[in-house]
């Protein structure tokens, strides 16, 4: 009995691979240019693609994994596409970083009690009226 290999790329595993792996890529693509654009909208939208086809590409990758192991030109495109959402992330983690900072900055948490939004805090616990 002859026994072909099968060629992950070449089967139907490979080809929804292939497709899978291209919709992330071009999630990225549009992700990063959203970000770069500060356009909430289209963040908003692309994040929500680009969290649809990781799952359909990992899917897709361990199937073809079980099917046999990924061709090399797979497998590096899997990696970089995880270094981009690993950057993209680091970006967006650093981005929120400053907002939280900046908004610190303009609306400072009340510490040490000794204003309020009345002005000095006492005026505020009493009421406003007049004490001998």
């Amino acid at each position: 009995m002859l026994v072909v290999p099968v060629n992950p790329a070449a089967s139907p595993a490979g080809d929804d691979l292939e497709s899978a792996l291209g919709a992330v890529e071009a999630q990225l693509s549009a992700l990063g240019k959203a970000l770069l654009e500060r356009n909430s909208t289209g963040i908003d939208a692309h994040a929500a693609e680009l969290h649809r086809a990781l799952a359909r590409a990992v899917e897709h990758s361990t199937h073809a994994a079980h099917v046999g192991a990924l061709p090399a030109h797979l497998r590096q495109r899997l990696m970089c596409a995880s270094s981009q959402v690993a950057a993209q992330r680091e970006s967006f983690a650093r981005a929120t970083a400053a907002l939280d900072r900046a908004i610190e900055v303009l609306l400072p948490r009340q510490t040490n009690g000794l204003y309020s939004p009345f002005g000095a805090s006492e005026r505020g616990a009493r009421g406003g009226s007049i004490q001998a």
